[in-house]
This record gives C-alpha cells, structure tokens and sequence, in this order.
C-alpha cells in the first residue's frame, strides 16, 4: 500500500511539474532517495542463514532431552511419513508450522508467446503434478 500510495504521490507531481514551474520540494527528494535505498536493501538482504540439520536436530534434542541420534530418527520417520501422505492424499499438514499439498499443472501447447516485448517460440511442456508448501494461520499469526 505504501509502495501505491507513494507511487500516485510521484505521478500528481509528475504531472504538476509538466504543467507549471512546479519544482519537487527538496523533502520529496531526500524520500524519493530514501525509498530507493530501501527497494533496493530489501532485494539484497542478507539476514541469517537458515537452520542446518544438524544445527535443528541439537535444538531439539536440548529441547526435548533425547539423544541426537533418536531426535535425527524421528525426524527421517517424518520426512518419510509426509512424502508417502503427500503421495497418497496430496496434503499433509505439519500443525502450527505448515501445509504441503500437490497441485496439477494443465499442459501447454507449443507456439509463440510475447515475452518483455519480444515474440519467443515456446515448445510444449507436458502436464505435471507441482508440491507446494504454505504456512498455516497459527504461523502467519505469529510472525
């Protein structure tokens, strides 16, 4: 919404400026600047790196007092457990963390698309099943 509304603001100024010897008051500069900075931080974030295995399976195994080699077993009897409920049912949900489901890609046929400006012949790709995941409402809540 930020990104809309600060978008219309550039436009009416845009067009004021064509009109009259209207000059883009030196605070729309310094925010004009401000948000390109931003737009481009955000595309280059470099936050943490994500939990390893091993790194998940020591918290867990501090969390719960189990060995490390009990927790790792669990969590292949998991992984095994999700991969056939997703291949029977096409859904399996891991509560309060996330939902994983299939969905049917159609097929498409082979021709010509219009890609950034330019016509591209395409081949024709068969039908194939895609896996998802989402997270559910109690981690959409939380974050």
């Amino acid at each position: 919404q930020g990104k809309l509304v600060w978008l219309k603001l550039h436009s009416i100024l845009t067009v004021l400026a064509s009109f009259t010897s209207f000059t883009m008051p030196a605070a729309m500069k310094v925010m004009k600047a401000t948000k390109a900075k931003k737009v481009n931080s955000a595309m280059k974030t470099k936050g943490q790196k994500a939990m390893t295995k091993g790194s998940l399976l020591a918290a867990l195994a501090d969390a719960t007092e189990l060995k490390k080699g009990d927790v790792g077993k669990i969590l292949n009897s998991l992984t095994e457990i999700g991969t056939e409920e997703v291949k029977k049912s096409g859904k399996f949900i891991l509560p309060g963390l996330c939902m994983i489901k299939t969905r049917q890609k159609p097929a498409t046929k082979a021709g010509k698309k219009l890609m950034f400006g330019k016509e591209v012949m395409v081949k024709a790709q068969p039908a194939k099943t895609v896996v998802k995941a989402s997270p559910v409402a109690a981690l959409k809540s939380q974050i």
